[in-house]
Parts: structure tokens; sequence; C-alpha cells
């Protein structure tokens, strides 16, 4: 007995000497083996952060020298700037709709800004909603296995429509459902999923009319405590901080530098006194400000910094080399509210701006950063437009695209491929007297007032000679001329409302 004992006491003692040690040991690389194998399967993080009324020539990347933007620069160092890339229509609500559901503005359910409601917090409209079953990039990644957060302006529809966000795919969001409400940076309230959040704020009368002769009473009305964008850049990196272990789509629509003009006094002065500038007294809308380009220079300057803490929380989370970030704008600069679009050279020298299919108004900054997979400092001069994201998510993500008139942009970005060949990019816009436009080769054709007159004459501008649109050659390209009709015939489906029909005269 003792010597039975003995022996299995020696034997739990050899075990645990020599066996035990191995069996962790082999229990724990098996662990880190399948936690290593586990994060290189996982699907990559997108975050596609887009500005409003951004112009091509606004950020450093592009070309401007008065106004500082360092981070969206380094993005520009450390990863690839599309130098030909266009919105997919030249306005707000539309061209998110186009982007969302990566459809041109021939086949898209929203072509224009339609406006329901009003300014006033129990007037509070939206605008047109998107449909019960519209099938946005949100619901494909969703269904991928993604988390899906929007935070910004939306604009697609309002809390109990069917155009709201989280009937649209978006498991989160936070922001302006209306954009009427976004005019004010200083609003009462954002939303949070289809709950009204209150924010520390009285309620702005944003296109009031202004005294001739103001006092600094007047000018202060216009500023509140809680600043919208503070409060989504906070609503953003909680989002991001919830889901870093798991792969998410944050789409980051910030309102920055879409009018009105306001922004914290301690932001303005960093441009204090470098600019000849004389008050804004709202002659041409939205809030008055005493240093309209000081403000205007600064919000950009701040949208920068929103870029910059998401890019530096990507790293404290480790999720840096994980994480492809998109930088885009949705349509060219404004030219009302105090904005001086010349001064900063806003369209890079491009003619045109927002509501105009020249190139000022839909070509638009493309930044795109994905370390190791994207090559530094890279730029692409292949012509792509915004309705291209549907399609190039979805590659991202390792799915199939449902039906898009867009391509995937992956190849072109990580240089392992060619993108689908196609002929044209066809743009369509209803608004400011209808307008359509075509960029094919290197040339552009547009036609313009096409509600007053639909068999009126196209221009045609040869792009690499003459990117700034200024001299017509349509005369001496009979033979291209006669083309244009046919692609918009093919490309035109019925608008949804009438208002918005500016092809077909049967509608």
């Amino acid at each position: 007995m003792k010597k039975k004992n003995f022996s299995k006491v020696f034997s739990r003692l050899v075990f645990k000497a020599f066996y035990l040690p191995v069996f962790f040991a082999v229990a724990l690389a098996m662990s880190f083996q399948s936690h290593a194998q586990k994060k290189a399967a996982r699907k990559p993080n997108i975050i596609y952060i887009y500005a409003d009324d951004l112009g091509y020539g606004e950020v450093g990347p592009y070309g401007q020298k008065k106004i500082k933007t360092p981070f969206l620069d380094q993005i520009a160092a450390t990863g690839m700037k599309f130098n030909k890339h266009y919105t997919s229509t030249p306005v707000c609500a539309p061209a998110r709709c186009m982007l969302l559901t990566g459809r041109h503005g021939g086949h898209s359910f929203i072509r224009g800004n339609y406006e329901l409601g009003r300014f006033e917090d129990d007037k509070e409209g939206g605008q047109m909603p998107l449909p019960e079953g519209t099938v946005t990039i949100a619901k494909v990644l969703q269904q991928a296995g993604y988390k899906t957060g929007a935070v910004g302006k939306w604009g697609l529809g309002m809390a109990g429509s069917s155009g709201h966000p989280n009937r649209q795919g978006f498991d989160y969001f936070y922001g302006y459902l209306d954009q009427k409400q976004a005019h004010n940076y200083f609003p009462t309230h954002l939303w949070e999923n289809e709950k009204w959040d209150t924010l520390n704020n009285s309620f702005i009368e944003v296109h009031r009319k202004f005294p001739a002769d103001p006092t600094d009473k007047d000018f202060d009305y216009y500023t509140g405590k809680d600043y919208a964008i503070d409060k989504m850049g906070e609503k953003a990196k909680q989002f991001i901080n919830a889901h870093r272990d798991e792969p998410f789509f944050l789409y980051l629509p910030f309102t920055i530098p879409h009018v009105s003009l306001q922004i914290h006094q301690a932001e303005i002065q960093q441009y204090a006194g470098q600019f000849d500038e004389k008050p804004y007294l709202a002659d041409k809308g939205y809030v008055a400000t005493k240093y309209p380009l000081s403000t205007y220079a600064a919000m950009i300057t701040y949208l920068d910094k929103q870029v910059g803490a998401v890019m530096a929380q990507l790293r404290e989370l480790g999720l840096d080399e994980n994480t492809i970030v998109l930088f885009s704008s949705d349509n060219g600069p404004t030219f009302n509210g105090g904005v001086d679009r010349d001064f900063f050279n806003s369209s890079g020298g491009l003619r045109g701006g927002k509501m105009e299919v020249y190139e000022g108004g839909i070509r638009v900054p493309f930044l795109v950063r994905w370390p190791g997979k994207i090559k530094p400092g890279s730029v692409s001069e292949r012509p792509s437009a915004q309705f291209d994201m549907f399609a190039t998510l979805c590659d991202l993500a390792g799915v199939k695209a449902p039906v898009n008139d867009g391509i995937s942009l992956l190849p072109e970005m990580t240089g392992k491929g060619v993108p689908a060949s196609r002929d044209y990019l066809y743009f369509e816009f209803p608004e400011k007297g209808g307008q359509l436009a075509i960029r094919f080769e290197r040339y552009k054709a547009v036609k313009t007032d096409v509600k007053a007159n639909r068999n009126g004459a196209w221009e045609l501008y040869d792009l690499e000679s003459d990117p700034k649109e200024t001299r017509n050659i349509a005369a001496q390209h009979p033979s291209i001329i006669e083309r244009l009709d046919g692609i918009v015939r093919k490309e035109h489906r019925p608008a949804t409302i009438r208002e918005w029909e500016i092809v077909d005269p049967k509608f």
C-alpha cells in the first residue's frame, strides 16, 4: 500500500513538474495562434469622413495656402490622393443619397433638396425620406457582420420616417436629421437615434434680418455653449471605442464648412489679424459675423482637427493598420453666408462651385489611407465618383455588391489589379435650371438650362488642356456631340417627382 501510494504521489509530481507546463505552453501557443488568425481574418474597419461644401482647393493636399490642414496633409502623405474625383451631384441631400446607394443622378431616388417643414424646432420636417426597401451600403455592411454608425448630418428622413438612419442600415446615429437645423452650429438639440438630445443652447433664428448698425450684443446672439461639432466628435469616439473588437463602418458627415459661419472664439484667434476683412452683416443669408474670413478658415482647420482626433484614437486602440480612412466632400464651395471662395481659391482655380456641374461644383477632394495596403504619397489620376463608393466598400468587406452604377476603386487604391473599365461618368442635376454633364476620355460635356430648353446646345471642354473649362470646343467635334443625347437617354430614368424631371417631356 505504501509503495502504491508513493507511486501515485510520484506520478502526480512528475505530471505537475513536466507535463502540466507543456500542456499550458501548448494551450497558450494555440490561443495566440487563434488570436493572430482571428485578427488576420477580421474584416477591415471603414471610416468615411464627409465634409460639407468643402471646395477642391480648400485643403493643403490640393494647394490651399491660407488655411492650415496638417492632419489631412498627413493622410495624403501616408496614403493616396485622387486628383479627379467627383461628387455624384452638387448639393447636399442628393449627394448623400447617391453616396449611400451607389446611384448616379439619372437613377437616384433623391435628386435635389426637397425641403419639408421649416426652421423652427416645432416645425422640423427634414427632407424627402429614403423609401422603405432602399438598398444602402450600411445595410449591406450590416448584413456582412459590421456594426454601422452615422454621426453628423443626415438629410434623408426624419425620426419616424422610412428614411431615418436606423431604418436604412445604421445601428447608431447621432447628429442633425434635418439639413435646415444644420444651418446653426449651436442648436437647441441634436438626435441620438430617434431620441431628441437637448443641448445647452437657446434657440437662434439663423436667417433673421440683421441691424444695419449692429452692436456686440447683436453678433453675440449667434453663439451658444454646446457646439454641434464637439458633440459629434464625442459620439464618434464613443462608437469607435465601443466596437473596437469587431469590424465597424463609421460614416462621419460633419457639417463643416457649410454656413452659418460659427465656431468657438478661441479657434478664430489663430487667424485673427492675418486677413484684411470686414464684418459680414448677413446680406446673403445665414448669421452675421465680425470676422468672416478668419471664421471660415478656423472652421476648416477645426474639421481637420476632428480628422486628427479620429486618427489618434485608431493608433491608441491599435486599430490603425486594420482601418481604412476615406475623406471627401459632398460638393464644391458655397456662394453665400459670408463665404469668399475667390479669396481662398476654394475651387482650386476650377470653374464654378456648389449647385453647378462645372468642375468647381463637382470635383472634390478625395484622400484614402490604409497602412500597409495603400502606398504612402501615391496619387491617382483615374476619374472616379462617389457613386463608386458603394462597390468599393463592398469589395473591402469581401461581399458581392448589389446592382449599382459604380465600380470598385479598391484595385486603384492598393495597386492590386485594375478597376473595371467604363466609358463615362454621368451627372444629372435638376436644380438651377436643370443641368447635365458627361465626363469621358479627356473631355467633359455640359448642358445647362435644360428645363427651359431640353434640346439646347451642349458645351464641350478638353480637360487635359483646359481644366478650367474656358474654351467651348463643341463646334470642332460634331461627332462627339452626336453621341451625347444618346447617353442621356440610356442613363436617365423617370424622376421621383415632377420638379426633378428635366429630360423626358412625358413627365
